[in-house]
């Protein structure tokens, strides 16, 4: 897209509302699918929270008197996104995650801002891809890290595929976020519902043939961890989402994913019995800075990225 062709959203309070809601729905992601995962496989996981986030949203609408699109131009739509936004990505950071720590989960997956960054300035210079853009990356990778500590960047190396695993994944998140600009014209509830039940039934073979999940037998912090990643994570977020992507563009959206690192970790001690890291104080100021860098509108300042779209 050209950038005489950008339109440049006007952004309020209201907005970055949405995205703190967001980055509070998508930050039990690892805590829960940690609980989930331990007594369901992946596949039936990710399908049966898919369902029900499309359950869920499914009867929010009719109470709404809003169908869902029938055409296949819709349906193609949705089936792509959801394909490079959940069914993928989550798939193989749910089976990283059985081999890889949390901890180091959240560093890894905290690139994807970095990874949108590089895809926007390189390739599609759909809105404005700014040097100050860059260091609020950086600077909010760092405050992951810090966040997490050093120790738990040492393990790094111990399960490479799995790393390089999440690394792709968090590659089609960033892709995700650029492609759903395409979205705009729907509802955000229903592109949401669209693509999680494409997402959930498209794995429900999957599960029946290879999980076999009537012979399971899930906990209950499991069933229960399920439920609440297929309402809060799954349905409320990916339609927070999608609003965000409206009103924000996709470089503001994808900061979000560093919010999530302090409110993960809260969960994760309130819910796995982690132990909060000393450096939380430090960590929390660079994520805020570079979340500040990479949200506030950049024709306030004079930086610019030699080569990309102008402000």
């Amino acid at each position: 897209m050209p950038p005489s062709s950008i339109l440049q959203p006007r952004r309020g309070w209201r907005d970055y509302a949405l995205l703190l809601a967001l980055a509070c729905c998508w930050s039990s992601t690892y805590p829960l699918t940690k609980i989930g995962i331990g007594s369901i496989p992946p596949i039936t996981f990710i399908s049966a929270r898919s369902l029900i986030a499309a359950t869920f949203l499914l009867v929010i609408l009719r109470a709404r008197g809003i169908r869902i699109p029938t055409d296949a131009k819709a349906w193609k739509l949705f089936a792509f996104q959801q394909t490079i936004n959940s069914t993928i990505p989550f798939l193989m950071i749910t089976w990283a995650q059985q081999y890889v720590p949390a901890a180091a989960t959240v560093v890894l997956a905290s690139t994807t801002p970095i990874f949108a960054f590089l895809i926007t300035w390189g390739i599609t210079r759909h809105e404005p891809a700014t040097l100050l853009k860059l260091v609020g990356a950086v600077i909010g990778l760092a405050g992951t890290a810090v966040i997490i500590g050093l120790d738990a960047l040492g393990g790094l190396g111990a399960d490479i595929l799995a790393e390089v695993v999440i690394l792709l994944a968090t590659i089609s998140f960033a892709c995700a976020t650029i492609f759903g600009l395409r979205l705009s014209d729907y509802d955000p509830m229903v592109v949401a519902a669209g693509s999680l039940l494409f997402g959930g039934l498209v794995l429900l073979p999957a599960s029946l043939i290879v999980d076999h999940p009537w012979t399971l037998r899930p906990t209950a912090e499991a069933l229960v961890a399920t439920l609440t990643m297929g309402i809060f994570s799954s349905a409320l977020g990916l339609m927070l989402f999608y609003m965000c992507l409206t009103r924000l563009g996709t470089l503001t959206t994808n900061a979000q994913g560093y919010l999530r690192i302090p409110i993960g970790v809260g969960l994760s001690v309130a819910l796995l019995g982690e132990t909060v890291p000393s450096n939380l104080g430090l960590g929390l100021l660079l994520v805020m800075a570079g979340v500040a860098a990479m949200t506030i509108p950049s024709n306030r300042y004079k930086l610019r990225w030699t080569g990309g779209a102008r402000d």
